[in-house]
């Protein structure tokens, strides 16, 4: 039997089977990358949990709004607050310690929460490290010096002109340390270290020249939202405004350089501009707070770090939970310290170190966190 010459030519070379005809999807999907936030943005579910995670910090911090501003010494009924707030209490006492003492006293831990917040959040991302902190880099020492010098030197006695003085403190420290460590992360953490022992040293030694003089500063550098008027807050809330903006705006440069520097620079981001204009949202967030309030550790610290366990590494979405988180945490220590020894009070700032000092113990435990 003669076969045909197909058939002899597939008998020689006989065909691989053939394979299932699996149908394939109409699309297929890069699966997303933790270590990039744009992937993860792509997600319904990381879009979810990140509205839900923004509803829960509004809700936390309008809770902390209203408990600063009803608790303390004197309880008063949020019903009393509300008719204190727009005219209608009759009880010129409420009257006055709501719009006299309460409302700048809270208007003050807003402003300065939401900067240290994203004063942490900015410092964080900027040196890949989720143990910075805003002074870290000397920003706190820098203001402290500056108004130890004005004090020492120039007399000033009032606690009104040390947030000025602490605010030129906390610029000049930046730009210091700008000029000297702007090129690489480490140069720049260890920069603002080195700075910032040699500024606390000189503050030491002028203080010791007249312990008399220093007693009126002695509040201010424990750090506390009391006694705080609106001729202090007026004037520092807009560099405060100016840092917040620039440091929202720097969220997607951040959110590169978050992937490496090679990765950072194929994306087209300057990186030399980037940490510059970070540099100066830093300074004028950290300084602004820490004129307004005083030093104040360990705020810029938990903040973000709490925002990255809510929303991930999306530089973007970390700012704005720690422009909102900072003074939810900020005013929540105040009413604490306020409640805790009645009619006395302890400084946020000694309540901030007590929360923050395990956390940050607990995160030093863990090297996997030393990075972002």
């Amino acid at each position: 039997m003669t076969h045909p010459p197909d058939a002899r030519r597939a008998a020689a070379c006989p065909r691989p089977p053939r394979r299932a005809n699996l149908a394939r999807p109409a699309r297929l999907h890069r699966p997303a990358n933790p270590a990039n936030p744009a992937d993860l943005d792509r997600t319904r579910p990381a879009r979810r949990r990140r509205w839900r995670a923004l509803v829960l910090v509004v809700v936390c911090l309008a809770l902390a709004v209203v408990a600063s501003l009803a608790l303390g010494s004197k309880a008063i009924a949020p019903a009393d607050v509300a008719a204190a707030l727009t005219g209608r209490s009759a009880d010129p006492q409420v009257v006055g310690l709501v719009l006299g003492l309460r409302v700048p006293r809270t208007v003050a831990g807003l402003v300065a929460g939401a900067a240290l917040g994203l004063a942490g959040a900015v410092v964080q991302a900027l040196t890949r490290n989720p143990l910075a902190d805003p002074g870290i880099l000397g920003v706190n020492a820098g203001a402290a010096c500056a108004v130890a010098l004005a004090v020492g030197l120039l007399g000033v006695d009032r606690p009104a002109l040390y947030a000025f003085f602490a605010l030129a403190g906390a610029l000049a420290i930046s730009l210091a340390v700008c000029a000297l460590g702007l090129r690489d992360p480490l140069r720049l953490i260890l920069t603002g270290m080195a700075l910032g022992a040699v500024l606390a040293g000189l503050t030491g030694a002028i203080r010791l020249t007249d312990r008399q003089a220093f007693n009126a500063m002695m509040a201010w550098e424990i750090g506390s939202l009391a006694d705080k008027s609106w001729d202090v807050i007026v004037p520092l809330a807009p560099f405060a405004a100016v840092g917040a903006a620039l440091a929202l705006a720097l969220g997607p440069r951040l959110d590169a350089l978050a992937l490496g520097e090679e990765t950072a620079q194929g994306l087209g981001v300057n990186l030399a501009v980037t940490r510059a204009l970070a540099l100066a949202a830093l300074s004028l967030l950290a300084g602004a707070a820490t004129a307004l309030v005083g030093p104040i550790s360990f705020v810029g610290l938990m903040v973000p770090h709490l925002a990255r366990r809510l929303v991930g590494a999306a530089q973007p979405w970390v700012l704005a939970l720690s422009a909102l988180g900072g003074p939810a945490l900020l005013l929540a220590a105040d009413v604490i310290g306020r409640l805790v020894v009645s009619p006395s009070e302890i400084r946020a700032a000694i309540v901030t170190a007590f929360v923050g000092a395990p956390l940050l113990i607990y995160l030093a435990l863990r090297p996997k966190l030393v990075t972002l």
